[in-house]
């Protein structure tokens, strides 16, 4: 038994007839509250009745009651508004911070759930369902992802927000900075933010007419000027890098590791930064140039760059290739748009309730061609709708947040299934 069979029980208000708590006292649960993702309470603004009392306040479930102590919640002045503990086994009592010892109520667990329960903990098939998802109704799976997508989003959201506490708030600085790291990709977007990070935008933004020095700035820092493997271009790079690093005082992250082994030449971290560099060229004022776009092909627009003359010819420092200008393809600025401009829309409309803004940004990933992946191929074979960007990214939340962590009883999908294995 574990914490989520609590919340399946309390949400589907699977309620045994006549519930008492641990003191003896009649329960009644009026309304089932809301239930908290973050930390705190497991359940907020619920409502019971115990005895002639009525209390609204919020819910808290544990496997045992003991864990109130193990997880140190009667020192957690967050947990003084819990009116109900909720537990399978109630080994002692629990108290608030001050005083006041908190109503528990035992639940017995009947004997068919338990073992419907215990069926989908022990299915090794992934996702556990897979054989059931047939039987769901249409309905069901199309809201359950519309809610996935926000969770995704709001997910996402918290990645901006602590991006922005790092930049005291500066929104252009904290998108040029995960801006920089989608175009490391999933092989070298740490190493991307790391150089991002070591490079302020206001000093970019100092030589934004003049892609040389963009290059010198955003190379050097890279550790890529240091190389033997000098060309007229990489030597003139380097000179004017010991000069501008001087003047700002720049200093090379330590330790930044670039990964080319089994990269296409087209995705060469050398390329991508070389049409980064064309980007800030373009528009220092990345985000403002950004939120002024409408819809997809504004966007498209806006990204349409390419890198400098060298690379035309080049796809590492040094070594000549066939002549092939290195635009940013329609794809990479697909994924660009899905993994760092959605959530910055989003965020920002939600951070200035400018709610056309959200929405602006949730029609671009209904606007967006499906990802493909492994994973949306799988749920797309078991019959889950994968039309657009906006269903391979609830896809994407459900295999990760749900699925990985067998958390089927909070899934919209599992619930169902649960009341027919």
């Amino acid at each position: 038994m574990n914490e989520d069979l609590l919340h399946y029980i309390w949400f589907q208000k699977q309620f045994p007839l006549s519930p008492t708590t641990t003191a003896g006292e009649p329960l009644e649960i009026i309304d089932i509250g809301q239930p908290n993702s973050d930390a705190g309470p497991d359940v907020f603004n619920a409502k019971v009745k115990i005895g002639t009392q009525l209390w609204c306040g919020n819910v808290e479930f544990h496997v045992n009651s003991s864990d109130w102590f193990r997880h140190g919640h009667e020192t957690d002045k967050a947990y003084d508004s819990v009116i109900l503990h909720v537990v399978f086994n109630a080994d002692c009592e629990v108290k608030r911070t001050e005083k006041g010892l908190i109503p528990q109520w035992e639940i017995a667990v009947p004997t068919e759930l338990a073992t419907k329960y215990k069926a989908i903990q022990t299915c090794r098939q992934m996702p556990y369902c897979a054989d059931k998802l047939s039987s769901i109704q249409e309905i069901t799976i199309r809201h359950w992802l519309n809610r996935l997508l926000i969770e995704r989003l709001e997910r996402k959201v918290n990645a901006v927000d602590a991006i922005l506490a790092q930049t005291t708030n500066n929104w252009e600085e904290a998108f040029y900075i995960t801006l920089c790291r989608n175009f490391g990709f999933s092989t070298n977007a740490d190493a991307f933010e790391q150089t991002a990070k070591s490079l302020p935008l206001t000093i970019l933004g100092k030589h934004k007419d003049n892609l040389f020095q963009i290059e010198s700035l955003l190379f050097g820092q890279a550790g890529w000027l240091d190389s033997e493997k000098k060309d007229d271009y990489v030597q003139s790079l380097a000179k004017e890098y010991r000069f501008l690093s001087q003047k700002y005082q720049l200093r090379q992250p330590m330790c930044i590791q670039w990964k080319f082994l089994r990269l296409r030449p087209a995705n060469f971290p050398t390329v991508r930064m070389a049409q980064f560099a064309a980007l800030v060229h373009k528009s220092n004022r990345l985000l403002s140039k950004l939120l002024e776009c409408k819809n997809y092909q504004e966007i498209r627009s806006f990204f349409n760059i390419s890198a400098g003359k060298y690379w035309d010819t080049h796809y590492t420092f040094g070594k000549e290739s066939p002549k092939r200008i290195k635009s940013l393809s329609e794809s990479s600025v697909n994924i660009i748009t899905i993994n760092t401009v959605v959530p910055f829309l989003f965020a920002y409309g939600k951070k200035h309730g400018d709610e056309t803004l959200q929405e602006t940004a949730l029609n671009l990933l209904e606007s967006l061609p499906p990802e493909r992946n492994h994973i949306v191929t799988k749920f797309r074979d078991l019959h889950l709708p994968a039309e657009n960007a906006a269903d391979t990214q609830a896809i994407l939340q459900l295999k990760t947040n749900y699925c990985d962590a067998k958390k089927c009883l909070r899934c919209a999908i599992g619930c169902q299934l649960i009341k027919y294995i």
